[in-house]
């Protein structure tokens, strides 16, 4: 992998959104082709040879490579999205956050028991987000669970990564700090 070209096309913003976070802006990853390619090919790589059927992007950055790389894998596409944004009947999962409680959602017929799913999400930091779609997509007893993220914070956060691996979900990340 090129981390070169992706620590290039990653736009740090510092004391965003408080004083003393220096926020990982992925978005400038997105926009350089090159950048998305390279992602693209490095996650299909990863993921090439362990079956997977569903890719579950976060809202909603997210979505962007679960897009990318299902197209790849021949994979369908299941957006996790906050309360109220998806049409049909949800299955939901609440976690806590530092300022409340959040929630996030799935379609009820989105994914069944036959299916391996990869979990993906831009960046991984304490792990709330990604644990809480963990425990929904576990509700559908898939085969298999795996998680992706493109940075993982993990100087800062170093124990997230073992609430997956407990579980014996595989963790990958393309970038850490």
């Amino acid at each position: 992998m090129n981390n070169e070209l992706l620590l290039e096309n990653l736009r740090c913003i510092p004391d965003w959104p408080i004083k003393g976070v220096n926020f990982r802006d992925v978005t400038t990853l997105f926009k350089n082709p090159e950048a998305l390619q390279e992602i693209t090919n490095e996650m299909y790589n990863l993921y090439k040879d362990k079956g997977i059927t569903k890719i579950v992007g976060i809202e909603s950055r997210g979505f962007v490579m679960s897009s990318a790389v299902a197209c790849k894998l021949g994979a369908g596409i299941v957006l996790c999205r906050k309360p109220g944004k998806l049409p049909c009947e949800t299955v939901q999962e609440s976690y806590a956050k530092e300022y409340g409680i959040d929630t996030i959602e799935i379609h009820k017929d989105a994914i069944d028991e036959n299916d391996v799913i990869l979990l993906h999400d831009d960046l991984l930091a304490t792990g709330g987000t990604m644990e809480a779609a963990c425990k929904l997509v576990k509700k559908f007893n898939p085969k298999k669970i795996y998680c992706n993220f493109i940075i993982e914070l993990h100087e800062e956060f170093p124990n997230s990564r073992k609430i997956f691996e407990d579980h014996g979900i595989e963790v990958t990340s393309l970038l850490k700090f």
